[in-house]
């Protein structure tokens, strides 16, 4: 049971509306996400939500591709239906396949190695509430991945325990369907 009032832009509280109004400009649907029109009705929650985003947006350097497969893994720990469904779909339209994201919803190593070690430490930081053992760390460390990198892929994990937990705080109802539904193929 959803727990939060949903808003159009037109009943979006004023400082709300042209977020809102930006939101409907990416959605898959062409029309506002319950996810969005909820976080409207406290305008700070659909600030922070936005700001995050745009930050990974405008300042990220890992590729789209891996965004997308860290914050699946990140969402796995969160036990969000909606999130994962709406990060599943992101992840296909980034390039993974059907097979590739149930093997990241699964908690499963993709068989890449480099790709493997850096959502090893985004898995483990989502279930031990940010913390990672030292060994995660210099196995993605060992890899390849930078400080930088390695600092980056927590602002995916930060942007998916927000959008997660919210859905989860909100007992938002999920109105896309869940790409994980389908059949597996490719």
């Amino acid at each position: 049971m959803t727990r939060i009032p949903s808003h159009t832009i037109d009943s979006a509280p004023a400082n709300a509306r042209e977020l809102l109004a930006d939101m409907l400009q990416f959605s898959p649907t062409g029309r506002l996400l319950n996810l969005h029109a909820q976080m409207a009705h406290a305008p700070a929650v659909l600030h922070a939500y936005t700001s995050i985003r745009r930050a990974t947006a405008e300042h990220g350097t890992l590729d789209q591709s891996l965004r997308t497969a860290l914050m699946l893994a990140s969402a796995v720990a969160d036990d969000s239906q909606y999130a994962l469904g709406i990060i599943s779909m992101l992840a296909l339209r980034a390039g993974w396949t059907a097979g590739q994201v149930a093997t990241l919803r699964a908690g499963q190593d993709l068989g890449e190695e480099n790709t493997d070690a850096l959502l090893a430490v985004v898995r483990e930081a989502s279930a031990h509430s940010g913390r990672v053992s030292d060994a995660a760390w210099a196995r993605a460390a060992d890899r390849g991945w930078t400080d930088q990198q390695l600092a980056e892929a927590f602002a995916y994990l930060g942007l998916t325990v927000f959008t997660s937990y919210f859905l989860n705080y909100a007992g938002t109802e999920p109105d896309l369907p869940d790409p994980a539904a389908a059949p597996v193929g490719g």
